[in-house]
């Protein structure tokens, strides 16, 4: 027969009560929080507070988050992962190397659809939104690191990406591996079409920038990077 013991180690004991007042006029509530002492007698009967309600909604949230496996992964961390955590408003920041990818244009940039070499960049996404920055080497940044610009259209300053065309779907179970490669694939997979900064994000025109590297085996200049206010620190968290 199988040793059931273990099951019966974890104790949860009661350390709060909450009562719900309905309004015999309307549909209002009110919640009363009683705090409860090691015999169960309730002890600080007071209305439920904002602050409580938070803390009570966190909690559950986070748990229900945690039980759906949001960012689950069992293996090794990937070496490009810089951060990540499975609570509701959580995501992961990561960076990647210089590479060559597919980017998609608007015809009206007169810029053709086509393989380009890119800067390393720098990656932060929730569930719901994506940062991207450009990054002035490959070495792993540090909290210091000054972060440059994405050198890309449909970015903000603040690195915020408008995914135009492209529908975001990340589903309450997405493993961290599969998150990091959604996000990745879903950037590129929106089609570039203007700028969402006052001045150019590079150096030189980047019109003029991505027509000389889509279709062609030229590295990206990195000297055109101009570099942005933050540094990782300030993104972080």
């Amino acid at each position: 027969m199988k040793d059931i013991t273990d099951l019966f180690s974890e104790a949860f004991l009661p350390v709060k009560a909450l009562l719900f007042y309905k309004s015999t006029k309307d549909q209002s509530f009110y919640v009363e929080s009683h705090d409860l002492d090691k015999t169960g007698v309730a002890t600080n009967v007071h209305p439920l507070n904002e602050r409580e309600s938070l803390d009570l909604g966190s909690k559950l949230r986070a748990s229900e988050d945690k039980a759906d496996g949001f960012l689950n992964h069992k293996a090794l961390l990937p070496e490009n992962l810089l951060w990540y955590s499975t609570q509701i408003d959580g995501g992961a920041m990561w960076y990647t190397q210089k590479m060559r990818v597919s980017l998609l244009f608007t015809p009206a940039l007169s810029i053709p659809d086509g393989l380009a070499s890119i800067p390393p960049l720098l990656w932060k996404a929730s569930k719901t939104g994506l940062q991207v920055w450009a990054l002035e080497n490959g070495t792993r940044p540090q909290a210091n690191t000054i972060l440059c610009l994405a050198p890309f259209f449909n970015v903000y300053a603040d690195g915020c990406v408008c995914m135009g065309n492209v529908s975001i779907h990340i589903s309450r179970d997405c493993s961290l591996l599969d998150f990091m490669e959604l996000w990745t694939k879903y950037f590129f997979a929106s089609t570039f079409s203007h700028l969402l900064v006052d001045k150019s994000p590079v150096k030189t025109n980047i019109v003029q920038l991505w027509q000389s590297l889509v279709g062609s085996d030229r590295a990206f200049p990195m000297n055109q990077l101009k570099k942005s206010k933050s540094k990782l620190s300030d993104i972080s968290l």
